[in-house]
Formats: C-alpha cells, sequence, structure tokens
C-alpha cells in the first residue's frame, strides 16, 4: 500500500478520499487555491500546499503545479477524485512518466473510452447494445443530413469529447438541423477543446441507468447493483438512488454483464462506470464509459458495502480484487443520495454565491454527510455548486424516502440558496415515490411558481403550512395497551 497520497481536487470528494486514507493508515496531501485557503479539505488532509491561482484553469488544472507539489511533498501516488483532471489522459501519463502512481485506468483507457465515437465503435463490436446513430464523428453538415435521413427524427447531436450535456443539442425536425449542428460543434470546440459531434437517435422518456465496476490489474473485473440517476437538470443528476425501482434481477445481470464486456475489451482497470439509457420497453442502451469515480458512488457503496475509494487504492497497489460477485450483486437495502447544491431552484437552477452563516448537518442512523463546507466557508462563483451530499440507506425504498425527507427536514444551510426544497419536493411526488420517472421529470413535474413568491402574505402562508407539517412529522404517536 502507498505511504503518502496527493489529492488533486477539493471540496468534499477531497475530504471523503482523505478519510479513507486516514483509514488505512496513508498520508495525505492537499493543494488549494487562493480561492481555497481556508477550505476545510486543506485541513483535512496531513500536508497542505498552495498552488496559486482563483479559478480552475490557473489552479487545479495546471498539471505542472500539481506535479511540483508532489515532487516536494515525496508523493507516491496521486489520486484526481472527480473532475478537473479526472479523466484527463495527459495528466494521467505525465503523473506516471513522473515516476508515480495515477489512481485509475491507463492513459490508453482513458484516451479509448474519453472519445464517446470510439467507446461507441468498442461497444458495437463487443455486442453490447448502442443506440442507432452515425458510426464516427461526423464532420460536415452535408454528413449530418444524410446520417439524419437514415436514423430519422427527433434525434440528438453529441460533442465526442465530452459530456455533461455540453454539445449536446435535441433536434426536432430538418429545419433545423444545421443551426443546431453548428452551434453543438461551437459549443464542443469551446468546452472540450474539440468541436467533434456525433448524432444518436433521440429515445423518448428514458431512464439513465449507470453500472459501477471495478477492474483489477489481474484480469478480475466486478459490477455492482445499477444506479438510477434519470433526476437531472441541464444533464446534470441532482437525486440518485440504488437500485433501480424498475431494474429486476434478470435486467440486472444483463446490463452488468453488457458494462463488464465492455471494459475488459478496453483493457481498463481501476473504478469506472458504464452509463447506459434505459427505453419504456426494456431495452438498453449504452451510452458512455465514465473513467473515475462518481459523484454518485456512495449510494452503491451503501448497498454493497463496499469502500470504492479503498478498491481504487488496492488496485493501483498492484492488489487482486477479493469481492464475491454473487455476494454484491445483490442489494442490501436501499439508498438515496440528495446532492447539495447552492442553486436557486426557483430561477432555473442559477448558481448561488455568499458566506456560509450556519450549517447544522442531519445524523442519525443510515444517514450519512459528504460534505466540503463549514460556517464560514465562502461559496464562489469559480468551482462547482455542489458543496455537499446527503447519501440516505435503509432496508426498503419507502423507508429510505421517508428516512430522506426526515433528514432534509432537519437539515440547516443558511447563507446560500440550495437545492434542498427541489429534493424535498421530488421525494414528495408521486411519479418518484412510484418509480415512474424518467429524465424528463425536471421539464414535466418541476413547476415551481414564479411571481407568487414576492407577495408577503402568501409567502407567511406556505411557511405556516409547512411549519404545520413539519411538526406533525414529529409529534409522538401515543399508544394504549
Amino acid at each position: 500500500m502507498f505511504h503518502k497520497l496527493l489529492i488533486a481536487n477539493r471540496g468534499e470528494i477531497a475530504i471523503r478520499i482523505a478519510r479513507t486514507c486516514r483509514r488505512l493508515g496513508i498520508r495525505t496531501v492537499a493543494i488549494y487555491s487562493n480561492a481555497d485557503i481556508y477550505s476545510p479539505h486543506v485541513r483535512a488532509c496531513d500536508e497542505a500546499y498552495s498552488i496559486g491561482g482563483t479559478t480552475p484553469r490557473e489552479s487545479y488544472l495546471v498539471i505542472e503545479k500539481i506535479l511540483d507539489v508532489a515532487r516536494r511533498a515525496g508523493v507516491d501516488a496521486i489520486h484526481p477524485g472527480y473532475g478537473f483532471l479526472s479523466e484527463n489522459e495527459q495528466f494521467a501519463r505525465a503523473v506516471a512518466d513522473a515516476g508515480i502512481v495515477f489512481v485509475g485506468p491507463s492513459p490508453d483507457a482513458i484516451r479509448l473510452l474519453g472519445d464517446k465515437t470510439a467507446a461507441r465503435q468498442l461497444a458495437n463490436r463487443q455486442g453490447v447494445p448502442i443506440a442507432p446513430g452515425s458510426e464516427g464523428a461526423v464532420e460536415t453538415l452535408d454528413e449530418a443530413e444524410h446520417i439524419a435521413s437514415r436514423i430519422g427524427f427527433p434525434l440528438l447531436i453529441k460533442a465526442a469529447a465530452g459530456g455533461g450535456g455540453k454539445g449536446m443539442r435535441h433536434v426536432e425536425d430538418a429545419q433545423s438541423l444545421p443551426e443546431l449542428f453548428e452551434s453543438a460543434q461551437r459549443e464542443a470546440l469551446s468546452a472540450f477543446g474539440d468541436g467533434r459531434v456525433f448524432l444518436e437517435r433521440y429515445i423518448a422518456n428514458p431512464r439513465h441507468i449507470e453500472i459501477q465496476v471495478l477492474a483489477d490489474i489481474h484480469g478480475t473485473v466486478i459490477y455492482f447493483p445499477e444506479r438510477e440517476c434519470s433526476i437531472q437538470r441541464r444533464h446534470q443528476k441532482v437525486i440518485e438512488e440504488s437500485p433501480s425501482p424498475v431494474v429486476d434481477r434478470h435486467l440486472r445481470r444483463q446490463i452488468g454483464e453488457a458494462a463488464v464486456k465492455l471494459v475488459r475489451a478496453a483493457g481498463y482497470t481501476n473504478a469506472g462506470t458504464v452509463e447506459f439509457l434505459l427505453d419504456s420497453d426494456g431495452s438498453f442502451y449504452f451510452m458512455e464509459v465514465n473513467t473515475r469515480l462518481q459523484v454518485e458512488h456512495p449510494v452503491t457503496e451503501m448497498v454493497a458495502s463496499v469502500d470504492f475509494v479503498e478498491q481504487q487504492l488496492r488496485i493501483a497497489a498492484g492488489e487482486q480484487l477479493t469481492i464475491d460477485q454473487d455476494v454484491v450483486i445483490v442489494p442490501g437495502g436501499h439508498a438515496i443520495e440528495c446532492r447539495i447544491c447552492a442553486e436557486d431552484v426557483f430561477n432555473d437552477f442559477l448558481p448561488d454565491t455568499g458566506t456560509i452563516k450556519r450549517l447544522v448537518l442531519p445524523q442519525g442512523e443510515g444517514i450519512r454527510n459528504d460534505c466540503g463546507i463549514e460556517e464560514g466557508s465562502t461559496v464562489s462563483v469559480y468551482y462547482d455548486p455542489m458543496i455537499a451530499k446527503l447519501i440516505i440507506h435503509a432496508q426498503s425504498r419507502i423507508e429510505c424516502i421517508e428516512r430522506a425527507l426526515a433528514a432534509l427536514d432537519r437539515y440547516v444551510l443558511v447563507g446560500v440558496k440550495t437545492t434542498i426544497p427541489f429534493c424535498q419536493a421530488v421525494l414528495q411526488s408521486e411519479p418518484f415515490r412510484n418509480g415512474n420517472y424518467s429524465t424528463r421529470f425536471v421539464s414535466e413535474w418541476w413547476n415551481p411558481p414564479g411571481p407568487m413568491f414576492n407577495d408577503p402574505e402568501l409567502l407567511a402562508a406556505i411557511a405556516a403550512r409547512a411549519w404545520q407539517d413539519y411538526m406533525q412529522r414529529r409529534m409522538p404517536v401515543w399508544t394504549t395497551s
């Protein structure tokens, strides 16, 4: 195992990695920008080094700055977390060239699976279902129009080199294709430095299902119960759960085995996630591979009783996986993750900034808080607005939902607007509670009122009703014997 590890990240994921390292006896090194000098992740590690700058491009995305700290601190491994450089082939290669272990897949695997067109072609060769679309990148409008006539409308244009909804366009008809094709290329070039796009048939009302995998250098590949990630806004997840309410044991094995087949063919090692779209008829289609730890990995940890950061470290150190596939494929209860983001859910989820004036995290059985802030923390414009995660585990799905709602009721976060009201609304909604929802949930069901929230009397009435409901849920149940 490693002696000292540099965490090339910030916020809650840096703290979460440090927690596992501390348990394993591995010393940790934090890096921080000028904006993060007082951030909790700095104190969560044994050592901390400034890398200057304020924006990501001046700090956490500068490979040489990170490697300079690694050399000065004498680390033997680097964990990239998620985001920033976690899926950057050049970073993984530079770390290896510096004689340091990169806790993640090889640069070649990152390059192969990070290119969506190459990954689709590999999936197709392995017999993993893919949605009809272009075989590779589409360079010209004439080519796009020809492919569109074959697969039909509506369709999606997607960036070949990235994700997160950037470079993605939903095309309803042939008339709108030219403008949307060019705008997708421009956005892809701006976001990823690569303007290549590809076309794919649009699947109406799909569910976003993903499979967590672990693969060691000895050829062992393990997959875990699926994560349901369909509650999204702007193609960014907000609530995830495991297992999915619509995936049975047979379908779970089908999707899991397809994921294993793909990562084996790519020569993939370490932790990764294979993402699929699930159609209403039970058909599933490969979407992409995330060659890193996912934000939502805790829900799988909860139902599988596996620490994925520990497994990442053991795999990177050359150890063989000892996890029993037949044991972990059976979900142990149910888990839900609510992302706590500094966003105004009543104003199109626009990011919010400010200073955290009060923070009280809910505690209790089956409650886990992965948090990157504390009282006095500044939520700035420079980084992702996700500031914490609330993860809930229970034996049944309905118990998990109720436990999550109770925990959100006790979540006190003052200083910025957050996604807590949205999470509460989702968990109380009929579609979610029935398990009958898709990636279109936000557009179909989230319709928060606008101007009425400027009416003081109405606000007071809403607050009074909310307080009444809150107190009723906490009233003791009196019984007579």
